[in-house]
């Protein structure tokens, strides 16, 4: 497969979503899908796995904090297939779990934020980690726990 091949494959208005809440889900599904985005949920690391190797999405999103959902398992996944670990990644997490943030990173989260942030800055993080693409993998693009 050439590179443009490679490239056409990557589905640039699809957003795979690692969260088992329900409702969690919906606010992020609706406030995405406004802005044109097609959002894919993954319950499980298999899910993960399967979904973005059958859609390659634009943008991973996980909750660092749900406790039904092996999120660095996820990451570590992702990051460990070639065809998959350049997607940008937006991790949140409780802002009082340094650890979480700084095992984020260690795993090349593009960015980690707090839940607040998250909620309040969705469509413009999203917009950022988009933006700024292949390119912030590797930089630090994250932000402290205390942002």
């Amino acid at each position: 497969m050439n590179q443009t091949n490679k490239i056409d494959q990557i589905n640039q208005k699809t957003i795979l979503v690692g969260v088992t809440d329900i409702f969690f889900y919906t606010k992020v599904r609706d406030a995405l899908m406004a802005k044109g985005y097609q959002i894919e949920r993954a319950r499980t690391q298999q899910e993960v796995a399967d979904k973005a190797s059958a859609t390659i999405p634009s943008a991973f999103i996980v909750n660092m904090n749900d406790d039904r959902f092996d999120a660095l398992q996820a990451l570590e996944t992702l990051k460990a297939d070639a065809r998959l670990k350049t997607i940008p990644i937006l991790a949140f997490a409780n802002h009082e779990e340094i650890d979480t943030f700084n095992r984020a990173r260690a795993l090349g989260v593009t960015m980690i934020v707090s839940r607040n942030e998250f909620s309040s800055r969705l469509k413009d993080l999203v917009d950022e980690i988009l933006a700024a693409g292949v390119r912030s993998i590797g930089q630090e693009h994250c932000l402290s726990p205390d942002a």
